[in-house]
């Protein structure tokens, strides 16, 4: 029931972390043209809290403006604010600050863990609570944690929970969700139980299962998935969208509200993707396109029209028109003017931290205490002789005999042969957090960079350098024009490239193409815009107009192995998605 009728949540999900804030209203119009009354959007702690007890509701992360507008343009909220969020974010939407402690145990009533999310939720829901529906606000409906049932570490844990939102002000619907392996695990006393699933198959859990854990109570998919996330090195995953119409309308018929996840996926910007280490460790794409009912860039599809025609039929009231398509734009190709290497850049940085044995990202002493959350390590050590180098190197390290590079050690190649050399020499690994795992298990093994000893013919190496290459907005203004060089004929990999995108007038949405580059991170204007591989499935990045100025805009990019001549750009992403609608 709501404002004492009966209410059917008709909602889909879009995260304000994952798109330009200057893109939310266009986003959340769409969802509104498309026949739905709410959206539901996670919580990231570990972007909200980079530091413990420093907290960041800025820009991209003003998740009360996100809220707000919502209620402006007609829709209902429902919140999902964790404290683990899955997401396919880094840890679940962890901060990584949490593995500093070597006992954590994340997701459970440990001290550790509990003291954080306790100094957390005492922020977070101050902006929250008010935005309430109780309080005039459009907030309906707030969840428990996230698909606790399939983890299932600790009985206290889900009612500690509800009992930190319900201390700090929650007044409005508690909810959990779960999948299919864990609903029967995840259910909490006076807390509406909800499922996640895909095909109809799963559909009759929904009646059976709930039926029997809750009686008779309202039902609800929390998540239907309208696609899949893809990883690195993998296909790219799609859903057709007959299919997905023929299942939204047996979840509606069986008297189900819905949620569609994702409405409109957007992009993992920067360094915050998650991963998957089941058998094999599997790191997710910048892109989270999802398949979902808007492209990543916002655009229509075949589901969106299918989805609209379904919602609009259900609807007493014409619903309002889309919105237009906003402008794509290919400008002219970029090439690199200048060029600093890893190595030389080395020495416009802070000190590296000399210690005897290697230490973990996490556990570096730096960002206040706090370590190092994102992006890259390097360690150096010297090492006299040739010999079998081995170690745990999370996620994918690069082995350097002074600059030049002899290969990589991961989880599949865990011993690498340092060739025979002469005197004293540098030996260096270039170690990238490639995303902790969001899902599963293992999230407490989720400390990134050289774990333990690395050893060199199994006696261990001693005496680091480590520099912490977080490539933040500080780590680049120490590099300013004066210390770049023009692009030599060979560069020396790892480097760093220096351009120029020209931009018009009317700044648009574009894709960057880096064919002939290889492995690395591309910065606009200060804005990481995340990984690119030449591995696939994703082929190009998606770079937001809102992001760009007119005239000069500045382009970095990261390279590991392999520069290309020129980085170009395109109005169509290459994601095997061409179904636009203009």
């Amino acid at each position: 029931m709501l404002e004492d009728s009966p209410f059917w949540i008709f909602g889909g999900s879009i995260h304000y972390f994952r798109v330009p804030k200057e893109y939310w209203r266009d986003r959340l119009l769409k969802m509104r043209a498309c026949g739905l009354n709410t959206v539901t959007t996670y919580v990231p702690w570990n972007l909200h809290e980079p530091e413990r007890g420093k907290f960041d509701f800025s820009g991209n992360l003003d998740l009360e403006a996100f809220v707000l507008l919502a209620a402006e343009i007609g829709l209902w909220v429902i919140l999902r604010p964790g404290p683990y969020i899955c997401s396919e974010i880094d840890l679940g939407g962890l901060p990584s600050w949490l593995l500093q402690d070597p006992g954590m145990r994340l997701r459970t009533t440990y001290k550790g863990f509990t003291e954080a999310v306790d100094l957390y939720f005492d922020h977070l829901m101050y902006r929250v609570v008010p935005l309430q529906y109780k309080h005039g606000g459009p907030i309906i409906a707030v969840q428990v944690e996230n698909e606790y049932g399939s983890y299932n570490r600790d009985p206290a844990y889900m009612p500690y929970i509800k009992k930190a939102l319900e201390d700090r002000g929650i007044i409005e619907l508690l909810f959990t969700s779960d999948n299919k392996d864990g609903l029967k695990k995840g259910v909490v006393n006076g807390v509406l139980a909800t499922i996640n699933l895909q095909s109809q198959q799963e559909l009759q859990l929904l009646n059976t299962f709930l039926l029997s854990a809750q009686g008779i109570q309202p039902k609800m998919v929390t998540e239907y998935w309208t696609g899949w996330f893809d990883s690195w090195g993998g296909p790219h995953n799609i859903l057709d969208s007959s299919e997905v119409l023929e299942t939204v309308s047996a979840i509606v018929d069986a008297g189900s509200s819905i949620n569609l996840y994702m409405f409109h996926g957007g992009t993992n910007f920067g360094f915050i993707n998650g991963a998957m280490h089941f058998h094999e460790y599997k790191s997710d794409v910048t892109s989270y396109d999802y398949d979902a009912v808007l492209t990543e860039a916002g655009d229509y599809t075949a589901k969106y029209s299918k989805l609209r025609d379904f919602f609009g039929s259900l609807s007493g009231t014409p619903l309002p028109p889309p919105p237009d398509h906003l402008p794509k734009m290919s400008y002219e190709p970029m090439m690199p003017s200048f060029y600093l290497s890893l190595w030389d850049t080395l020495k416009y940085l802070e000190e590296p931290i000399k210690s005897e044995k290697p230490i973990n990202m996490e556990n570096l002493p730096i960002n206040n205490g706090n370590g190092q959350a994102f992006g890259y390590v390097l360690y150096e050590t010297t090492i006299a002789s040739s010999g079998v180098l081995s170690g745990l190197v999370c996620d994918r390290g690069q082995v350097f005999v002074n600059t030049v590079s002899i290969g990589f050690l991961d989880y599949k190649t865990t011993k690498i042969v340092i060739p025979l050399i002469q005197g004293y020499t540098v030996l260096r690994i270039l170690v990238e957090n490639r995303g902790r795992v969001n899902y599963g298990n293992n999230i407490d093994n989720q400390r990134k960079g050289l774990i333990g000893d690395l050893y060199l013919d199994n006696s261990p190496l001693k005496n680091f350098r480590i520099y912490s290459l977080d490539m933040k907005n500080g780590f680049f203004q120490r590099l300013d024009i004066h210390k770049w060089s023009t692009l030599p004929d060979t560069p020396t990999f790892p480097a760093f490239f220096l351009g120029s995108l020209s931009v018009g007038p009317n700044p648009s949405d574009t894709f960057l193409k880096l064919e002939g580059w290889e492995k690395g991170v591309v910065f606009i204007n200060g804005q990481n815009l995340g990984r690119y591989w030449n591995i696939g499935p994703q082929e190009t990045l998606y770079l937001p107009g809102a992001w760009l100025n007119k005239g000069i805009n500045q382009i970095i990019i990261f390279e590991e192995m392999m520069a290309g001549s020129v980085v170009q750009s395109t109005d169509i992403p290459h994601l095997g998605r061409n179904q636009y609608i203009h």
